[in-house]
């Protein structure tokens, strides 16, 4: 992983590098920033290489963002973006459609070699992440990818789906055993932001799969959200996910686990972390807290997993071992 802060700079000169050697020669963009506000200028990036793309990270302070023909021509990107906005919000413009903001925890999608114009919205500047995945790792070709001007991603179906694929992805993004998973995300995303945009059909074989994966991945994280609940069961999943019970469990086939089992395993997971966590917890507390059914079934199960009882594992970190 490249990361980089203009920390590692001197101040007077901060905007300028990022201008020139982070800006235009990383991203292919021109930046623009008044010199009297170049001086408290801040910005750092981490840019991770996963699936056959690219996932950046960026904060920094509000300036202007510019990628012109020129810009374009000097450095052709060639790609899919995947904008996910993180911080106060941003504007995009001078495209050949109109004018559009995009708020906190909404999502954008274009091609690289389009101009346009970006700059944050309010004093909080930047903060976004951006999924660069080029055109010849994407299965589908087709002219149409090479039109697609920055546009929010604003299908209610789709949304909550990529927002799943995207978490999951920046989750493991620094899990070098989990390529196949990571390629299989990245693809994932491509193809629903191709679906959004009319590109890729939903009923094709690639939609299809795009579906599939974007809904398990959905599925395991509602699981994650609702361990907790001693209801917690496929019915429930399936009602959330808004599929059948069947569905679901044809999308866990897809998975190394079914169902039952990753419920089991997130729930040992997070007993696990509240055993090292919090010392002072009764067993049977954390147990009941992870929604386990008895402190008999819990021993049982934390056994067959590890080896060992609870309060085994809780003494043995605890030594340091």
């Amino acid at each position: 992983m490249l990361h980089w802060c203009t920390d590692e700079v001197d101040p007077k000169d901060r905007f300028d590098y990022w201008r020139e050697v982070r800006a235009k020669g990383l991203f292919g963009v021109t930046a623009e920033l008044a010199r009297e506000r170049r001086a408290d200028f801040f910005g750092e990036f981490s840019l991770r290489k996963l699936g056959g793309a690219g996932l950046v990270e960026l904060k920094a302070s509000p300036y202007a963002v510019e990628r012109s023909a020129s810009d374009i021509a000097y450095a052709p990107g060639e790609a899919i973006c995947v904008y996910q906005q993180l911080g106060s919000g941003g504007w995009f413009g001078g495209m050949r459609t109109s004018d559009f903001a995009i708020a906190n925890g909404s999502f954008a999608t274009s091609h690289t070699d389009l101009p346009y114009r970006t700059a944050p919205l309010g004093t909080g500047g930047f903060h976004l992440r951006i999924l660069k995945i080029p055109v010849s790792h994407i299965p589908v070709q087709d002219k149409r990818m090479g039109e697609l001007a920055p546009r929010t991603f604003n299908d209610p179906a789709l949304v909550p789906l990529l927002a799943a694929c995207f978490a999951d992805l920046n989750e493991i993004a620094t899990d070098d055993t989990a390529s196949a998973v990571q390629a299989s995300l990245v693809q994932a995303l491509a193809h629903l932001a191709l679906i959004e945009r009319g590109v890729v059909r939903p009923g094709s074989r690639r939609g299809q799969q795009a579906l599939r994966t974007a809904r398990l991945s959905q599925a395991q994280r509602l699981i994650a959200r609702h361990l907790q609940d001693p209801n917690l069961a496929p019915a429930m999943v399936a009602d959330l996910l808004g599929v059948s019970v069947r569905h679901l469990h044809m999308l866990f086939e897809m998975a190394e686990k079914s169902f039952s089992q990753t419920v089991t395993d997130e729930r040992l997971k997070q007993s696990r972390r509240l055993l090292r966590e919090a010392p002072e917890r009764l067993i049977a507390d954390i147990a009941s807290s992870c929604g386990f059914e008895s402190l008999a079934t819990y021993y049982r199960v934390f056994n067959a997993a590890y080896g060992m009882a609870p309060g085994d594992f809780r003494a043995k970190g605890s030594d340091g071992r």
